[in-house]
């Protein structure tokens, strides 16, 4: 046990581990925070500092990381409103070739070389028919929600 107290840095590197562990089930940057405010105990217990210093170190070094840099960790990491342009959202604002008429309530398009089901979006003309090119609007699930493009726009 006097080896121990000798290397209490030790003590609080495990504690690091085991709340960098806990953050990697959790991915909230929470207690990675605290795993740093540990780290800086383990670095105050390798200075020679006392067991009490050592809590008042850690403690308000994992309060600072909380309030400081997991805002700024979680903005950068977990923004809902970047749009990386991937998956269906990168089709939206294409253009498409009807295949199967297409109205406000069924339609087939031809869009990035697949056949989707599609609707015209409200608003829009009553059909448009096979040949002609829409432009996707949004999606909706599996639905292509399209509007017809002007014949002064198709190129």
């Amino acid at each position: 046990m006097e080896w121990l107290t000798d290397n209490f840095w030790l003590a609080w590197l495990g504690i690091a581990l085991v709340l960098a562990a806990i953050e990697a089930a959790t991915v909230d940057f929470v207690f990675i925070m605290f795993a740093g405010g540990a780290l800086a105990g383990a670095v105050a217990a390798g200075l020679g500092a006392s067991f009490p210093i050592q809590v008042v170190v850690a403690v308000a070094t994992g309060i600072l990381l909380l309030f400081t840099v997991r805002p700024i960790v979680k903005r950068q990491f977990m923004d809902g409103e970047m749009d990386h342009q991937i998956g269906a959202s990168s089709l939206v604002g294409r253009s498409a070739r009807v295949l199967q008429a297409v109205t406000d309530s069924d339609g087939r398009i031809k869009l990035a070389g697949e056949t989707w089901s599609a609707r015209l979006a409200a608003g829009a003309t009553s059909t448009v028919g096979p040949g002609e090119e829409v432009r996707v609007i949004a999606i909706h699930g599996a639905t292509a929600i399209v509007a017809p493009v002007p014949t002064s726009d198709v190129q």
